[in-house]
């Protein structure tokens, strides 16, 4: 089911098209929490909100850490062997973001101010947050302000604002109080002679403070607050150093205390004359470093800030993102609106990764605290290949994450009565913290995802230093995990096959099923690279192979057996449909009738008991269609369209990692409408707000799919066992594409236009393609181009009530469309 939404859904009197920048020159009340997250800054490590300076008006004030979480014990109303036992949230850190503002002693705040102009700008070259404006004070007075904010993505420690205040009609007696407030704990942000303390109503869960209070104090323009969280035991500390520039006279005031440091300027203002404010921040969290060392390695930070001054962190920023961009950018020619969003959503990809540094990637990054800080399937399936043909040094890190967390993965398949190791569902510190294991750690599935992740770095990368020494661990482990999980029958036919029951696959409106279609393919795939790679490995390196055998206690005959599991997988077919069945059961059940379910009903999760949902043929997000792009050179054609066209109607657009895969599979198969209207759904998710939820934090997984809608969509990329192939199906009203790729060392810059794709050799040794059957070798003599007999077969979208309704199963029976009803 496609969401209808225009082309662009932006108000651009109030969101103008900028190509370079996300620009707002109206505020708005309406949606404070949706542009907190639009606007967020981060570096991967160190997430600030678009919170305004001065705290007033805020959905949720919010600066988070990659990583830095607490846990707390999950209790369940009925117990069971195996569940889930420790939660973990990631923690709203200190507020260093806060920066407020009093002229005439009257506070500004943007939801009552009288503001003549307004401003405010998320520039993607620069990385910076900028606001300008113009404020007309109760008294009639004009005064100009002017607000930056960075977070560094070469110091990933570091943030860095600054404050200019003009007044440009009259003089004024004006107070800038910069703070650092502890938020995680109640505090709550009302003006300065609103002494709260602690609100009750807002303190932490079973009235037990998150950040213990270790260390605070303040000198010489600097002031830092420590803490260690309560029950996972880690620490932080946050120092902030300002400086003041002015030709008006100045007092300043500094107090501190255990949550709250304050710097406040009492400025004689005059007017023309400008106050200029700068507060360079340092964050550091460690696992199991002591306060006062992190408190050591904030003035560090906060020393090298002096001495070579903001203007060189501003400089390293611009350097970083130029590099950024040209590995990243994809141009969209003749789309300002569509090339905005885009580039938007690289953006947000740059944000959550870049210095996340052997970190995982949360789902939504550091902009907000939605999922509560976790980790999913999202950072394989939706981020690395992204980050593989862009950033291959990030892909290696964020892989070295998973690689980090083995040891818990082992422990968790033990708790499962399995061999081998298996991934936590959620999780931040490795342990798995999905209470519903349903939809939760039923989802084996993640193996294969981080499977598929190692695999495809290995074929675009050709780093087999990694591999051989890291990634064979993840790769050995998980094929274990399969042949275990899995067990052999004899089929009718009365031939040995091999089954996997009671799993759950991508999608959550059906669990615990068995031989669930993409758990199965994506296992049997998990099983070849396993077994690939060491083949490979014991002939190109012995030596790596053999110590690879010593720590894994590998026998050789496990080999082949992963090879047998996976050439008697069992991939289920349903002759009377001629589809692929999700799983064993699925086609039994009658279909949901989305076409008549109210939108007031959606999304299903949120208005139906699950038993109710899983009773049906609906689908929450890709799941079979997802299997045919992860896996497409298993598939012919026939099949591929014959399975969209099956699921795509009764798929409900509940979760926005579904828009991306069915826009490239629709582009695919020729639904070539269907798939630029999956693809807007995909790229507006946040900026048009079309689940209603932006205001928990951006959809990362989504951006990471507007890029694959763009590359592996559009382009009509392929690269199964890493031969390079397109097939492209530009849109028909856009003029040209162009975009770079990193390939084994390589960076190929590809231009598509209607009638022809192009490749040019920027970095590196000579790459080789295919197209469309046409093998052609890139060089450094200059583009080549292949002409192209326009972009794919063009089919009528899918409309109406799906087209099986009324035809009856193998069994005799009618396949009916039902709307369950209270």
């Amino acid at each position: 089911m496609i969401r209808d939404i225009a082309s662009d859904p932006l108000d651009r009197t109030r969101f103008p098209v900028k190509g370079w920048s996300l620009t707002e020159v109206e505020g708005s009340d309406a949606d404070v929490g949706a542009t907190e997250s639009l606007f967020a800054v981060g570096n991967g490590y160190l997430g600030m909100r678009g919170n305004p300076e001065e705290g007033r008006t805020a959905f949720a004030h919010g600066t988070f850490i990659n990583g830095f979480h607490e846990t707390w014990p999950i209790n369940h109303a009925e117990e069971a062997f195996g569940f889930a036992r420790t939660g973990q949230t990631i923690v709203n850190v200190p507020d260093a973001k806060i920066l407020k503002l009093y002229v005439d002693d009257e506070p500004l705040t943007l939801s009552v101010a009288d503001l003549d102009s307004y401003e405010r700008s998320l520039d993607f070259r620069s990385g910076t947050l900028t606001r300008t404006m113009v404020w007309r004070t109760p008294a009639g007075k004009r005064v100009r302000i002017r607000s930056s904010r960075m977070v560094s993505f070469t110091d990933r420690h570091l943030a860095l604002m600054e404050l200019e205040v003009t007044m440009l009609e009259g003089d004024a007696p004006v107070v800038i109080s910069s703070q650092l407030i502890n938020r995680a704990d109640g505090l709550t942000d009302q003006p300065d002679d609103d002494e709260e303390g602690f609100d009750p109503r807002r303190a932490a869960s079973q009235g037990v403070r998150i950040l213990q209070p270790e260390q605070h104090w303040c000198e010489g323009g600097r002031m830092l607050l420590g803490y260690r969280t309560t029950q996972s035991r880690m620490s932080l500390a946050v120092a902030a150093d300002h400086e003041i520039e002015t030709e008006n006279p100045v007092e300043t005031i500094v107090r501190i205390e255990p949550d709250r440091g304050k710097q406040v300027y009492r400025v004689q203002a005059v007017e023309g004359e400008p106050i200029r404010v700068r507060k360079a921040v340092a964050y550091h969290t460690s696992r199991s470093v002591p306060v006062g060392e992190l408190g050591d390695r904030c003035k560090r930070t906060l020393d090298r800030v002096r001495g070579f001054g903001f203007e060189h962190y501003l400089e390293t920023q611009r350097s970083w993102l130029d590099g950024f961009w040209a590995n990243s950018d994809v141009v969209i020619e003749g789309q300002p609106a569509t090339q905005q969003a885009v580039r938007w959503s690289l953006f947000q990809l740059a944000q959550a990764t870049a210095r996340s540094d052997q970190q995982g990637i949360a789902a939504k990054g550091v902009t907000g605290s939605g999922y509560e800080g976790h980790y999913f399937w999202d950072i394989e399936i939706y981020l690395v290949p992204f980050l593989i043909y862009t950033s291959p040094q990030v892909a290696r890190n964020v892989l070295r994450y998973r690689t980090s967390l083995l040891p818990q993965a082992r422990a968790r398949a033990a708790v499962m009565s399995q061999r081998g190791a298996l991934f936590p569902w959620r999780t931040i510190n490795g342990e798995e913290a999905s209470a519903y294991y349903a939809a939760g750690t039923a989802q084996y599935h993640i193996d294969a995802d981080v499977a598929f992740a190692f695999d495809k770095y290995r074929d675009i990368t050709g780093d087999r230093d990694f591999m051989y020494r890291e990634g064979v661990a993840v790769l050995v482990e998980t094929a274990r995990l399969w042949a275990d999980l899995g067990f052999w029958r004899q089929d009718a036919d009365g031939g040995p096959r091999f089954h996997i029951h009671g799993v759950t696959g991508p999608d959550e409106y059906t669990a615990v099923v068995n031989n669930n279609m993409f758990t199965n393919v994506m296992a049997r795939a998990n099983l070849r690279s396993a077994a690939s790679l060491l083949k490979e490995m014991r002939t190109t390196d012995p030596a790596s192979y053999e110590r690879a055998c010593r720590s894994l206690q590998l026998r050789p005959e496990e080999i082949g057996d992963w090879e047998e599991s996976a050439d008697k997988m069992v991939v289920l077919f349903d002759e009377t449909f001629g589809i692929h069945p999700q799983d064993e059961k699925f086609l039994s059940s009658e279909m949901w009738d989305l076409e008549n379910t109210p939108d007031g009903k959606r999304p299903l999760l949120l208005h139906y008991h699950p038993l109710v949902i899983y009773r049906f043929q609906v689908v929450k997000q890709a799941d079979v269609v997802l299997a045919l792009l992860l896996q497409g050179h298993e598939f012919s054609y026939q099949e591929k369209r014959a399975d969209f066209e099956y699921y795509d109607p009764i798929t409900t657009g509940d979760s926005s990692l579904s828009g991306a895969v069915q826009s490239i599979i629709a582009a695919e198969v020729g639904y070539q409408d269907m798939a630029m209207k999956y693809f807007l759904n995909g790229l507006y998710v946040d900026l048009g707000d079309l689940h209603s939820n932006a205001r928990d934090g951006v959809h990362v997984a989504a951006a990471g799919g507007v890029w694959a809608s763009l590359i592996y969509g559009f382009a009509g990329l392929r690269d199964h066992d890493g031969e390079i192939s397109f097939d492209p199906r530009l849109p028909a009203d856009w003029d040209a594409m162009t975009f770079p790729l990193q390939v084994r060392g390589s960076r190929l810059r590809v231009r598509l236009e209607p009638s022809s794709i192009g490749f040019s050799l920027e970095v590196g040794e000579p790459v080789g393609v295919t197209v469309r059957g046409e093998r052609v070798v890139v060089e450094g003599e200059g583009p080549v181009n292949v002409q192209l007999d326009g972009q794919g077969e063009r089919l009528e979208s899918l409309k109406g009530s799906h087209p099986i309704v009324g035809l009856r199963r193998a069994d005799g029976s009618v396949v009916r469309s039902v709307l369950p009803e209270v």
